[in-house]
């Protein structure tokens, strides 16, 4: 009887939310929706009526107040100031698919949260159903940065925000479109004049500082390494303290590009990662700075959240933690294809680390998981499609019938 029971829910479940690539919107009503008040976790609401960042690391000092690899290091200035309406509207533009041109996929399709805001793709898929042409890097405290892509050709959120949007191999979208979309659901125009009560409308500027303000309260500060940092050193057994003492060492070097707290520089490195095979070679920031000397050259990653977004680097030619570590250890320039005469960072050098070293390094990356601020998906959308999108919610389905199958077997109502 229970399974019947639980067969008949999983099927109205299933119809009610069988969506396809380029359905037409199905508006809900604006009173199903409305803006918080409130700041996110980790940020005040001040005087102002806006959202200020609270956290440890502003009680610390550092060189040029950028942090320069030590553990109690204050962080570089970042982006904040937004009000709760703003970040709350950002986020229902951000799992919202009718931001693309046929409304199939959403910003969180390749931003997905259970996957470090990646989508464990070596090079994420766009509209056309196509691989792009590198892989989704993680949204985790993109407040703190000031480059934004692989090759950093974006100064701010903002315009990072609109590349997708107007790639016609991501999400496809033009201007015009999206306004015509945004403007025929009358709960998104009712949300824009409460978050933007100066002008009211819906352009593409306010579109992109909501999306802007959304990704800035994406923050990763309290894992376990940051526990250690503030001085519990409980908080890492004997081996991850080992593991993060060779990392931060001049042996192994990854603290020099990779610095706490952040774990990045957020600076451009030519390093000379393999792309996969029959991938014509990226030359990376060389168009972005117009300059040899970046040909190759990428943005350095953060390392919060890294066990979760495998496959790593700008085009996912590593397949997990071991394997990239690892590759810092082969040498310089051991992956340059031989037609290339590539500038290799002088960080990157042959250690000469032992298998053991390599594991710790490991062991401690896993301690950079902090996704306690992960923010609530909304539970429906102002456009009436499926929250991130169709197959996203397809693959839920299918998650939950599975767990309730697992339940079911557990409890032995299979033979009923």
């Amino acid at each position: 009887m229970n399974k019947l029971i639980v067969l008949c829910f999983s099927i109205i479940f299933t119809f009610s939310y069988s969506v396809t690539a380029g359905e037409n919107l199905k508006p809900h009503s604006g009173s199903e929706f409305s803006l918080t008040a409130k700041c996110p976790p980790s940020f005040e609401l001040i005087e102002n009526g806006t959202c200020k960042l609270r956290n440890m690391y502003q009680f610390y000092n550092s060189v040029q107040g950028r942090g320069l690899g030590g553990t109690q290091t204050s962080l570089p200035k970042h982006r904040d100031g937004f009000t709760p309406a703003q970040i709350d509207l950002g986020r229902y533009l951000f799992f919202d698919p009718a931001l693309s041109k046929d409304n199939s996929i959403s910003c969180a399709s390749c931003h997905q949260p259970e996957k470090g805001f990646s989508d464990d793709l070596d090079r994420s898929i766009g509209i056309t159903g196509e691989k792009v042409g590198r892989s989704a890097p993680t949204l985790w405290n993109v407040a703190f940065l000031d480059k934004f892509f692989w090759d950093g050709r974006a100064d701010t959120l903002e315009e990072q925000a609109v590349g997708p949007l107007f790639d016609s191999k991501e999400m496809g979208n033009t201007p015009e479109n999206l306004l015509n979309t945004l403007n025929a659901i009358p709960t998104y125009i009712e949300m824009f004049k409460v978050a933007y009560p100066q002008n009211g409308i819906i352009t593409v500027a306010n579109i992109s500082e909501s999306l802007a303000a959304f990704q800035s309260s994406l923050i990763s500060l309290n894992s376990r390494y940051d526990q250690y940092a503030h001085g519990y050193h409980e908080a890492l057994n004997k081996n991850e303290i080992k593991g993060l003492n060779i990392f931060r060492s001049f042996v192994a070097r990854c603290a020099e590009c990779h610095q706490p707290p952040l774990f990045t520089n957020n600076q451009i490195a030519v390093i000379g990662t393999p792309d996969p095979i029959g991938m014509p070679f990226d030359i990376g920031a060389e168009k972005t700075f117009n300059n040899k000397k970046n040909r190759g050259g990428f943005k350095v990653p953060t390392l919060r959240n890294i066990a979760k977004t495998a496959p790593y680097m700008h085009s996912g030619g590593l397949k997990d933690l071991r394997e990239a570590t690892e590759f810092y250890n082969k040498g310089r320039g051991h992956a340059v294809p031989e037609d290339e005469d590539l500038l290799i960072h002088w960080h990157i050098w042959e250690p000469e680390l032992q298998d053991e070293e390599i594991d710790l390094i490991v062991e401690f990356l896993q301690t950079l998981t902090d996704e306690s601020l992960t923010p609530q998906l909304p539970n429906s959308l102002p456009s009436g499609l499926p929250v991130i999108d169709a197959a996203y919610a397809k693959n839920q389905i299918q998650k939950q019938q599975k767990q309730q199958q697992n339940i079911n077997t557990e409890s032995g109502d299979e033979d009923e």
